[in-house]
């Protein structure tokens, strides 16, 4: 065989070996593309199955109560995939089940002032509470809800607001500004209508007290970094000094009510 035969065998050869071993992952290239795409199907299925793997969520939620109605924001903290460290924040207005609107006097434009009467205080509420939630059931699919159940309790600070209506003196035709629980005799005046919102705000009462509840979650948002749901439950409240909310009516330390808030908010 001549020296030029054998030289371009032998260049046949190493370009073969070059080819071969260019198509031809190595078992190390192959690994860690094979672990790469293990790790992103693993997050496609824990996605899937509901379980969150973002580390806060901020929710803010419009509150309808048995008793009132308010709204609240929270931050929670997630602690594994089904638990969540929640700190919460509310400001709710708790309204006495005897309140009936009545009709008072009717202004220029036509409109009534209406009043409720007998009521004593505007009864407010500030919470801040601290809890956790725990993931019941997750979504099976993008269209699906996830289920939650929670616990927070804390402080509440309750806001008591004189309530004042316009009166006019059926004897002496004299206006004024009055409080029902000032008021010995009722049938003395005719009610115009109630003072308004601002009225009443330099006479404030504080009534520190604690409050309490439980409830459930049902997440029904379409992508898990939004936050789209439902929350139904109950709640205990406790304040140190007896609320007034009606006259001739019992004071309270204690009130329960149950509640549905509607949830929105993000993950990150």
């Amino acid at each position: 065989m001549t020296v030029k035969k054998i030289l371009l065998l032998s260049i046949g050869f190493i370009c073969a070996t070059m080819t071969w071993a260019q198509s031809t992952p190595t078992p190390q290239t192959k690994d860690k593309k094979t672990v790469k795409k293990e790790r992103i199907n693993a997050m496609i299925k824990i996605e899937e199955e509901g379980q969150l793997i973002f580390n806060t969520h901020s929710v803010f939620g419009f509150k309808l109560n048995t008793d009132g109605w308010g709204f609240s924001y929270e931050k929670g903290k997630f602690l594994t995939p089904k638990k969540t460290r929640l700190l919460q924040f509310e400001f709710n207005e708790k309204k006495h089940p005897k309140e009936n609107k009545d009709a008072g006097s009717v202004d220029l434009f036509g409109n009534i002032n209406q009043y409720v009467f007998g009521k004593a205080i505007n009864f407010y509420q500030f919470k801040v509470g601290y809890g956790q939630q725990y993931l019941i059931g997750g979504k099976s699919n993008k269209n699906g809800v996830s289920v939650s159940a929670l616990w927070a309790g804390g402080l509440a600070i309750g806001l008591e607001k004189p309530y004042y209506v316009d009166v006019v003196d059926v004897n002496t035709e004299i206006r004024d500004r009055k409080k029902f629980t000032d008021i010995q005799d009722f049938n003395q005046y005719a009610y115009l209508g109630a003072s308004g919102f601002t009225v009443g705000w330099g006479e404030l009462k504080l009534n520190p007290g604690a409050h309490l509840k439980t409830a459930m979650r049902f997440d029904y948002g379409r992508f898990n970094e939004a936050v789209s749901a439902i929350e139904a439950g109950v709640n205990l409240e406790y304040y140190g000094k007896s609320v007034l909310q009606m006259v001739d009516n019992k004071e309270n330390h204690l009130f329960f009510n149950a509640y549905v808030s509607l949830l929105f908010g993000k993950r990150k």
